[in-house]
């Protein structure tokens, strides 16, 4: 039997417990993926853990069985356990775990300030990255292999820069909480950052699909990665359409675009290898069609593609059955103010589609219309197919313009910014001054400045004249947002570092942002998924944290990616049609909100004239019987 690359990146070859991170968007298979690289590890005779901290765990339903936030082992598999850690159990367990040495030293008043710097969003990252390490710093199981590794961002906040370390001395606050409660871990989360840079313990695998943007954002990762000193070991291209099931033209057309991702991904990760797995006429679960996956990945074997031999009666309700297009366009059209409209999700979803689509249909209406992406791996250009820039780019049409936050751009206006205002604010000699600078530069290079840079950029888009309805592609979520709303003194430190919270003005500022967001008349988000379990889920889960936690409503959702009626007329494609009715209910059951239904194209739209012809398809034909169009204060 041949031994494939792939194997030997996973198989454990020494007597140290040996780790498998797998990592990539919500959706692309990657707890499939992870669940058979467990269940294949766990039948080879090694004992095996396998741990996930997704938002939206789906281990139960591909094993058919509780599992939940303790280990737990599967039933079917010998020498296989798992756990779902829930992030919100895991913030709430850390959040405790600090507080209880603490009670019996400070009085109220200080206890109140602690539970403040621990209501950080920046907390729950560390809370999910504790239960990483718990489980790395035990030797009882053979290999644990994690579903959803920690990203770039999580594990910058462990190597903090040597002035926040000085902090960690001095007791002072961190954007990661009190500096007491992490002094005794900082140990531990340094060697378990040692750990994941370790190529002879560790394996860093992505997941994804054979789609252009999809492997941007790879690559871009194992990028960020990289520069952190932890390798990608491999990459897995789940889902590719298999040949013999595309009899149509529109479908060779789709297979034929997935060959040339995949190509790329070859000639991209040359030095690293990779495997693939074809999309299945159903979801996967149960460990025979778990082990066909690892089989395939693992062991050099060919695909098992189980479907009936004849369609099933493809006499359900049509996937693009109407909808009401003219209550869609009441949520998206400007009342009396400027509306604000945030297209978010998932990556792979087709976010910055269905943000260029509803921007054009609105400028064609006649509405002066900006569309923004922060997304850093956003292709906006590529759906307009002209250059966008950092500030806002006319992209062809008249009342249409578009712009691409520069992330780096942006740090570095935001560290100006700040040490400004260091200069103005801070009393002193030139040398003191210059020490105070010294040490906000140091603070600027936390993870946690970035998402401020970003922040800061995204909320200056409310205090820009001129347009009657602004688009954000990616809009910031629960736990950008939470940003927002911290308390003042944190928020301060969050603003310019620890030495310049009374200059910062900025309070007031992000007060009447989250209002405007809040007002149904004013801001309106919609929630981009395709109809499948994963995204649906995560979806959800966004949405619930934007209502409790910021009081955020959900106003639309854009389930894109439908199986057209047209084409596909066997029983692959009639099974998945089935699976997609079946999820468009569940997510009308779950989000109770006006849905944009978007078929599946037979390539990204892209170009003014491929968009207007989809917005036409999802919001309806727009003429000359279209509303007057209300003046914009």
């Amino acid at each position: 039997m041949t031994v494939t690359p792939a194997r030997e990146i996973v198989e454990p070859s020494g007597e140290d417990t040996e780790f498998v991170f797998f990592s990539g968007k919500g959706g692309v298979g990657k707890s499939t993926v992870s669940c058979a690289t467990a269940q294949w590890l766990a039948e080879s005779g090694r004992d095996t853990l396998l741990v996930t901290t997704d938002p939206a765990p789906n281990l139960s339903d591909i094993f058919g069985q509780s599992i939940g936030h303790s280990v737990t082992s599967i039933g079917d598999v010998e020498n296989l356990s798992a756990i779902e850690i829930d992030p919100d159990k895991a913030a709430e367990e850390y959040r405790q775990r600090t507080l209880e040495p603490m009670r019996q030293l400070l009085d109220d008043e200080q206890l109140e300030t602690v539970e403040e710097q621990l209501d950080s969003p920046c907390v729950e990252e560390i809370a999910a990255f504790d239960k990483f390490v718990d489980f790395m710093d035990e030797p009882e199981h053979d290999v644990v292999v994690f579903d959803t590794a920690p990203t770039g961002h999580t594990i910058r906040l462990m190597e903090l820069p040597s002035g926040w370390s000085e902090e960690l001395d001095s007791g002072q606050a961190t954007c990661i909480g009190p500096a007491a409660s992490m002094q005794e871990q900082k140990e531990d989360y340094e060697a378990a950052v040692d750990t994941l840079s370790d190529d002879e313990q560790t394996s860093f695998v992505f997941v994804g699909r054979p789609e252009e943007a999809a492997i941007d954002e790879i690559e871009r990762s194992s990028g960020n990665l990289a520069d952190l000193g932890i390798q990608t070991s491999l990459v897995v291209v789940n889902g590719y359409l298999p040949e013999s099931v595309c009899e149509d033209p529109f479908f060779e057309k789709k297979r034929a675009d997935e060959q040339e991702a995949l190509a790329s991904v070859e000639e991209r990760f040359a030095d690293q290898p990779i495997a693939t797995y074809p999309l299945q006429p159903g979801e996967i679960t149960g460990t025979e069609l778990l082990a066909d996956v690892a089989d395939v990945l693992y062991e050099g074997s060919d695909p098992t593609l189980t479907v009936d031999e004849e369609p099933t009666d493809p006499s359900g309700e049509s996937l693009d059955a109407e909808t009401d297009r003219e209550e869609v366009m009441e949520r998206l059209r400007p009342q009396s103010d400027t509306r604000y409209l945030f297209f978010t999700g998932k990556g792979g979803v087709g976010k910055s589609t269905m943000a260029a689509t509803t921007a054009t249909t609105l400028a064609n209406e006649g509405y002066e219309t900006l569309v923004v992406t922060t997304d850093p791996a956003s292709h906006l250009q590529n759906v307009f197919g002209t250059e966008v820039g950092h500030d806002p780019t006319d992209v062809g049409l008249d009342g249409l313009h578009a712009a691409r936050i520069d992330q780096e751009r942006a740090l570095e206006e935001y560290k100006t910014q700040m040490l400004e205002q260091v200069e103005q604010s801070f009393d002193g000699d030139a040398e003191d001054v210059e020490a105070a600078k010294e040490q906000v530069r140091e603070e600027l290079e936390s993870p946690c400045a970035e998402e401020m840079a970003a922040l800061e950029k995204f909320v200056g888009y409310f205090d820009v004249d001129g347009y009657d309805v602004i688009v954000f592609d990616t809009a910031p979520t629960g736990h950008t947002l939470r940003l927002l709303e911290l308390p003042s003194d944190w928020k301060g430190f969050m603003d310019l570092g620890s030495l310049t919270k009374e200059a910062s003005d900025s309070s007031d500022k992000y007060d009447r942002v989250i209002e405007t967001m809040r007002d149904p008349e004013r801001s309106s988000f919609v929630f981009v998924m395709y109809p499948e379990y994963t995204p649906m889920m995560e979806a959800w889960r966004a949405s619930e944290d934007l209502r409790n936690q910021v009081g955020i409503e959900t106003s639309l959702v854009a389930v894109n990616y439908l199986l057209p009626d047209e084409y596909g007329n066997n029983a692959f494609f009639e099974s998945r049609r089935e699976q997609q009715r079946d999820y468009l209910e569940k997510i009308d059951d779950r989000f109770e909100v006006p849905m944009m239904l978007a078929p599946l194209q037979r390539s990204e739209p892209t170009g003014l004239s491929e968009l207007e012809q989809l917005g036409t398809e999802i919001l309806g034909a727009q003429d000359d019987d279209r509303p007057m169009q209300p003046e914009i204060q």
